[in-house]
């Protein structure tokens, strides 16, 4: 068992309000808006998505006010990993964060086969060179070069430094606004309210079925604000003040798609729905009459693309490096740039994973996706344990952002984020699939076999030392 010495890197604090806002709502507003936008009106009607969204929201905001006041009271790298590790101890910070890998790790691969998705909309038939179907879909080396080329792109611009990475997310998001402006605006003027109907869509389980049907997609859709804790230890503001920019980024994400929907549904009645392959940029051209705004939108959605794509780089590697470091995970994966200050071998991972994404073409990343999603509700659900645990057990640990009616707020939490968890279980209309049941139990499988390897390595008490700086009362 190793006795070694905590490494004497240290991530460096960069990170202003702009630069955590940007990073948060970027990550929360990636592509999903401009691809799934009509198939959600149709599933669960206008209003019924709209109102999927807002109890979604809700059981969003309320995890999120777990999140802020364990972030502002511990304010370094991992996120999870920390809060988790304080409350329920070694092994369950590890699933914990373990999942929300998964999670990032999902969103990543999604985004590598977005973009060249997106890019068919921009120049049709640039796919050439079949390689090999997959469920049913062919997969063309230009559309995979393209994947694979971001992937890279993503991959150099985290490894050179979080600035870099920050100044990317706030240039990109802007231009996702400026977007989204229009295209509200628009649909106010020249939207009818008639396209509106059917307000709630009757399916075979009944309205609530199609309600069910959207909020499903809900921890997928708003994962990001996570992204901020994990980053915690390069923020330069007051620890109360993560908190609030974390919450404000939750609301900011709520009422943007709220509003997506809204426009994009007195844009387009139901046949024109129904009819539309990218509901969202077929919308803002149906509201200027012009092609140039449904190209517009679409640039929105490549916008979309890097600011999520560049969040989950960085949460995702930040998490694979806290576990690392104290560890939890093989030490390589630990490693700071003694330059950069980036851990560069979990960035690293991350874009070796993202390159492999396209290979497996787009109907495979449903899987992936879904499995994430699974990985998201179970880290949203041990934070919300943490939160009542650390209420309970440590009544008078400092909390720079303190949660009004705390312990009402995590019980809540923990019912929202249970609920959404079952979501997922056989049983319920979103269930998973055999296959997707696969790939996440293969990922657990992959990451309990590491841990048991490092933990062999190191034990308990090199974690223990690692993580007790981590707290500001300590």
């Amino acid at each position: 068992m190793s006795n070694t010495s905590p490494p004497a890197e240290q991530l460096v604090r960069v990170l202003a309000r702009g630069d955590v806002l940007a990073l948060a709502f970027g990550a929360m507003v990636g592509w999903g808006w401009i691809v799934l936008t009509g198939g959600m009106i149709q599933d669960a009607g206008s209003m019924g998505a709209i109102i999927a969204f807002i109890i979604g929201g809700l059981a969003v905001v309320l995890i999120g006010l777990t999140y802020a006041e364990l972030a502002a009271a511990m304010p370094k790298v991992g996120g999870e990993h920390v809060y988790s590790y304080r409350a329920m101890g070694h092994f369950s910070s590890f699933i914990c964060t373990w999942t929300i890998i998964l999670g990032y790790l999902s969103v990543v691969s999604f985004e590598a086969v977005a973009l060249p998705t997106v890019i068919e909309n921009l120049a049709p038939n640039y796919a050439i060179g079949h390689m090999w179907t997959i469920a049913g879909w062919d997969v063309k080396a230009t559309w995979v070069a393209v994947g694979v080329g971001g992937s890279l792109a993503m991959m150099a611009i985290n490894y050179v430094g979080i600035s870099t990475a920050a100044l990317l997310q706030k240039v990109v998001t802007g231009v996702i606004l400026i977007a989204g402006v229009l295209f509200v605006t628009g649909a106010l003027f020249e939207g009818e309210v008639a396209n509106m109907t059917p307000l709630f869509t009757q399916s075979e389980g009944g309205v609530t079925a199609g309600i069910i049907a959207v909020l499903v997609l809900v921890p997928f859709l708003f994962v990001g604000f996570d992204v901020i804790p994990q980053a915690a230890e390069e923020i330069n503001l007051p620890y109360n003040a993560i908190g609030k920019v974390l919450m404000m980024s939750v609301v900011l994400a709520v009422v943007w798609y709220a509003l997506i929907i809204l426009a994009t549904s007195m844009a387009l009645d139901h046949d024109a729905l129904v009819a539309s392959s990218l509901s969202v940029p077929d919308a803002m051209g149906s509201l200027f009459n012009s092609p140039w705004a449904s190209k517009l939108m679409i640039l929105a959605g490549i916008a979309g693309i890097i600011t999520s794509w560049n969040a989950f780089y960085i949460g995702g590697s930040r998490a694979i490096y806290a576990l690392a470091h104290a560890g939890m995970l093989p030490a390589a994966l630990g490693k700071l740039h003694p330059k950069h200050k980036t851990p560069t071998n979990a960035v690293l991972l991350i874009g070796l994973l993202s390159c492999i994404a396209p290979f497996f073409g787009r109907p495979a990343l449903v899987w992936i996706v879904d499995a994430g999603g699974l990985g998201i509700v179970i880290a949203y659900l041990f934070v919300a344990l943490s939160f009542v645990i650390l209420r309970v057990r440590e009544p008078n640990m400092p909390r720079p952002f303190r949660v009004k009616n705390g312990m009402v707020c995590g019980v809540l939490a923990v019912i929202l984020s249970f609920a959404m968890a079952c979501l997922y279980l056989p049983g319920s209309p979103s269930a998973l699939t055999g296959t997707e049941w696969m790939i996440f139990g293969g990922w657990m499988l992959l990451g309990l076999v590491m841990y048991a390897i490092a933990l062999k390595q190191y034990g308990r008490d090199y974690s223990d030392r690692i993580m007790k700086p981590a707290f500001v009362d300590e």
